[in-house]
This record gives C-alpha cells, structure tokens and sequence, in this order.
C-alpha cells in the first residue's frame, strides 16, 4: 500500500511516499480504506518538532530521540471498513466511518488497523469523508477541554484562537452546551467565526481583550498566548482559564495559580474517550458541529499541505483526499 513516511524531522520536504505492506487485523480490529485524512496543527509539531517551551526533550523521548520512531504521521481518518478480526461484533465490511488515533498516529497511509473499542464510529450518512475525518481532532480536544471546565448553562466563555480546528469546535461545542460565547480571531475570520455561533467577535488586531474590562467565566487558550498572567484579570472569581497550548513553565505554575488566585488554571494533555466520536457524529448528524474545511489536497499533494499548515493561515482544518469520493 501506499504511505506518506518521514524518517527524520524537519521541514515538509522530509515526507516521503513510499510502498510498504498492508496491515492486517488482529482479532479485536478493523481494517479501513482511508478515503480521507487531515494534517493538524499536531502533524506540523511532531514532524518539525515546534513544539511548546520546555517540551522539546519530552516529545523526542515520545516520539523518537534521534528519529521518528512512529514514521507515518496523521492521527484523523474516513473511510470504509475493509476487513474485520474474528473478534469483532461492533462493525462489518462496508460500514462508512470515521477514526481518530491521537498520538499513536499512522493515519497517512491507504488502510489503517483500529480496535473497534477505540476512537472509532460511523460515520454521519450527511457527511463527506473529508469533513468526517476532520472532526476528531478539534471536537475531542475542545470536549475534553469544556468538560474539564465544567461549563455550565448560561457562563460566558471566551476562546482565543477561534479560526483554528480547536478554537472552530470549541465556538460550536460551547454554544451548544448553552454558554454565551465570545471569540478572537484575525479580521478575515470574523464573518465565518460569527457564523458557528459565537455572540461577540473581537479582532485581535485591533483589540486587546485582557484590557477592554470584559470578565468571562471560562476562558480558552488554543493558541498559547493568553498565559495567566496576562488575562487573570479577565477571569471572574472563580473563572477558569483553560491552556490548550501551554509551556512547561505555564503547566508547572498552574497548581500554584489556581492555589492562589480562587481562580482554575486547566492544561496538561487531552484525554479522548472512545464515546466522544459517536457524539461528534451525532452532533455533526443533526448540524450542531460541523468541521470547518479550509482546503483540500490530493495524497501526493502531501508536503504541499504540510508547506500551508506550517505557513500558520490555516482556518479550520486541512483534509487530504486518497480517492475522487468527495
């Protein structure tokens, strides 16, 4: 079968297509055809290793010292269910869905073993294949996130970087579980950001929002620049901010912070539970969540999707085509 590999970090030019064998299941797992799979902002931190201050030697030790120990990339999928393990009673041949392997990656590849008690679900009949495999990665990480917080009906939250695959789901999800929610983004994105149901947008360009004297309950930092010390302030008692993107000195603090202030400081790594992509999809199903699609590349397009991901003007998310489904 066809992959995309990478056999030491770097640039996008270190992807490589090459031919290595197909997957077969074990007696628990299934096999998928990837009709579709994204590149994510954590595809671009583990090839080129951007990764948070203090966490460079951590994701070396994870992923690889010297090289990638992991050499496919691409935690988000859609496609059709090959082949089944004599184990497997959740799924058969033919069933359209979707996967989401997180850290364990290897989703840049033609087919693709899940177990079929992990992040795995059908697939919305709705949908395309491209909009379903990208609506892991946001909506997990924005669930765990708000489910962290314990957001509550009625709270105003605020989410900053609100155009990216995190900050888009965490806008829908919020609103969906009845908050008031503000958004920050760039000019362009105001207009679409709106549209996912965010009650005030407010362009970082050309306003800061930890000075305009507006408190929040919640907090959402996607983008890692919003650190407690620059929006305590617009935290109200009690407030929680929450660290999607954080540095080794922002998590180490955190504790104290939260000691300190009557304020909770959130961050640390996302936890996914398998029932959160049958709740993606029913979400997505009945058009409360939907993953907002920036574009759209072929599989030998791959570095050429990385090169715009990495160019940081991503909106939404970056899907990657193996097939003429969509």
């Amino acid at each position: 079968m066809k992959a995309i590999l990478y056999q030491q970090y770097g640039p996008p030019d270190v992807l490589q297509m090459a031919d290595i064998a197909k997957p077969i299941p074990k007696p628990n797992e299934i096999l998928i055809k990837t009709y579709a799979t994204t590149v994510t902002s954590g595809d671009w931190r583990v090839r080129s290793l951007t990764v948070p201050a203090g966490f460079g030697w951590m994701t070396r030790l994870v992923f690889g010292v010297s090289r990638p120990r992991q050499q496919i990339l691409g935690s988000e999928l859609a496609g059709v269910v090959e082949s089944v393990g004599e184990a497997v009673s959740r799924f058969k041949v033919g069933d359209a869905v979707f996967a989401f392997s997180d850290a364990r990656m290897g989703c840049y590849a033609e087919y693709k073993c899940m177990p079929q008690d992990g992040a795995v679900a059908c697939k919305p009949p709705g949908l395309s294949y491209g909009e379903a495999a990208a609506l892991s990665f946001g909506g997990t990480t924005a669930l765990d996130f708000l489910r962290r917080a314990k957001l509550q009906r009625g709270e105003s939250v605020l989410i900053n970087g609100a155009s990216g695959a995190v900050g888009a789901a965490a806008v829908q999800l919020a609103r969906h579980f009845g908050a008031h929610v503000t958004a920050v983004c760039g000019t362009a994105n105001m207009a679409w950001v709106r549209a996912l149901g965010a009650s005030q947008v407010i362009d970082y360009t050309q306003e800061d929002f930890t000075q305009n004297g507006e408190t929040y309950h919640v907090i959402m930092d996607t983008v890692g620049t919003a650190p407690f010390s620059r929006c305590q302030a617009s935290l109200r008692d009690g407030g929680r901010l929450l660290l999607v993107l954080a540095g080794l000195a922002d998590m180490l603090h955190a504790p104290w912070a939260s000691l300190s202030s009557g304020k909770k400081v959130i961050a640390g790594p996302v936890s996914v539970r398998a029932e959160d992509l049958p709740l993606l999809a029913e979400l997505a199903a009945t058009g409360v969540f939907k993953a907002v699609i920036d574009r759209r590349y072929r599989f030998e397009q791959m570095v050429e999707a990385h090169r715009y991901v990495d160019s940081g003007r991503k909106k939404g998310n970056v899907v990657v085509m193996l097939g003429d489904e969509d």
